[in-house]
């Protein structure tokens, strides 16, 4: 009997090893589908992901769009997506009893806002489906077998052969880097996307946990800017705002040992003058009321008093005598507070990376490498990342699926 051996028992490698066993059912072919995992579990990404809800997918559903939303590897996936993309993978899902809901900014999760659904369907499938599941073994060493297949050698010191490879180790991990360059792969050097950036002004830090649901960052001298939900913490800023600017300049920021300046617009729908008009109201109709005590909404009570602090605004000043130099600072900080960035979050609270195996060495069709027939890649051990939202799990399922009907020898044309 053939056998096709996964590495990887995260997404894309359990969504590919879904996909092969039943393409094989449909095909009446006899294939052995072997799922390796280093560690003691599957789909650890998926069970803290979104907070344990499980962002599954995003309601986007023309593959030349989605594709948008992809700093690295976008242009690839658009053929990928077509075949396989979130229309798919939603009726994927609803045809094994997981039903999706799609929340107001376009992300999808399971209705049961737990991850465990997904999971427990996962491992569900692979039970019916007859994959052969193997946690606490690694893949350490891969050879060429003459004529075709590979011989690999495990963590636990077996030995294996199979017919076909996936490696979907769920990043560039180093051990899987030095197997896909021994094998004639070439990697872009892998660097983090997806993070939070570490700043030490101390009234920013004071700030934790109030959040702006809609501010726009950039950075000063570059392209990267993005607007939506913003987050103060204990370490600095977040938010899905701040998660795509770090994705959109994941190796600009890297050059720069993630220090640099940081411009945020907390009210981007307020020009300057819009908001010298809204001073000059505000001394007309509360004369005698107290600018810090009367925030300009949508900002949360804190920030805004925060903000008048750091303008230099008086405690004591009301909005009849409120000077026109101080107006003009609390306009400047509202319209563009600069931040030092001096660094970013943990390696722990990093989910994605840039980089990974050169995509022009993979046939996107198939998911098939270009140099060694019968090794196939999927997720993001590809040079493949999508920002925050969804866009990184679908990737993985639709590269996933290919590959895994490509090495079933099922037709995805």
């Amino acid at each position: 009997m053939k056998r096709v051996v996964i590495a990887g028992g995260g997404a894309a490698g359990f969504f590919a090893s879904l996909a092969c066993a039943e393409a094989c059912a449909e095909t009446r072919q006899a294939l052995e589908v072997v799922l390796l995992e280093r560690g003691a579990e599957f789909l650890t990404k998926v069970r803290v992901s979104g907070g344990g809800r499980c962002n599954v997918t995003h309601a986007c559903f023309d593959a030349r769009e989605l594709a948008t939303h992809y700093p690295r590897g976008g242009r690839a996936l658009i053929g990928a997506f077509q075949r396989f993309g979130p229309a798919e993978t939603v009726e994927w899902f609803k045809a094994r009893g997981v039903a999706l809901k799609t929340e107001r900014d376009g992300r999808m999760f399971p209705t049961s806002d737990s991850s465990h659904t997904i999971i427990d369907c996962f491992l569900r499938e692979a039970r019916a489906a007859g994959v052969f599941l193997t946690a606490h073994c690694g893949l350490e060493g891969v050879a060429i077998r003459p004529g075709s297949g590979f011989d690999l050698t495990l963590s636990d010191s077996r030995a294996m052969a199979c017919d076909r490879l996936l490696l979907a180790p769920g990043g560039v991990k180093p051990e899987m880097g030095v197997l896909a360059e021994a094998l004639g792969h070439t990697l872009e050097p892998p660097v983090p996307s997806l993070f939070t950036f570490r700043i030490e002004t101390p009234w920013l830090r004071d700030l934790a946990g109030v959040s702006v649901d809609f501010a726009e960052v950039s950075v000063p001298g570059s392209k990267l800017r993005e607007r939506g939900p913003v987050l103060a913490t204990h370490w600095g800023l977040s938010g899905p705002a701040i998660l795509r600017i770090s994705a959109w300049g994941a190796r600009e920021l890297h050059t720069w040992d993630y220090r640099f300046p940081l411009h945020v617009n907390w009210l981007p729908q307020f020009t300057r003058e819009t908001l010298a008009a809204e001073w000059q109201a505000r001394a007309a109709a509360q004369p005698a009321g107290f600018v810090m005590k009367t925030p300009l909404r949508p900002l949360p009570n804190r920030l805004w008093e925060a903000l008048c602090g750091a303008a230099g605004v008086a405690p004591e000043t009301r909005w009849g005598a409120f000077p026109r130099a101080a107006q003009q600072r609390l306009t400047e900080q509202l319209a563009r507070t600069e931040f030092q960035v001096a660094g970013k979050s943990a390696n722990k609270a990093e989910f994605v990376t840039c980089g990974g195996v050169r995509l022009g060495e993979v046939d996107f069709k198939t998911m098939q490498s270009r140099k060694v027939p019968g090794l196939y890649f999927a997720g993001e051990f590809l040079d493949i990342d999508g920002i925050t939202g969804g866009f990184n799990f679908q990737a993985a399922w639709t590269t996933g699926w290919l590959a895994g009907r490509a090495m079933a020898g099922a037709e995805t044309l």
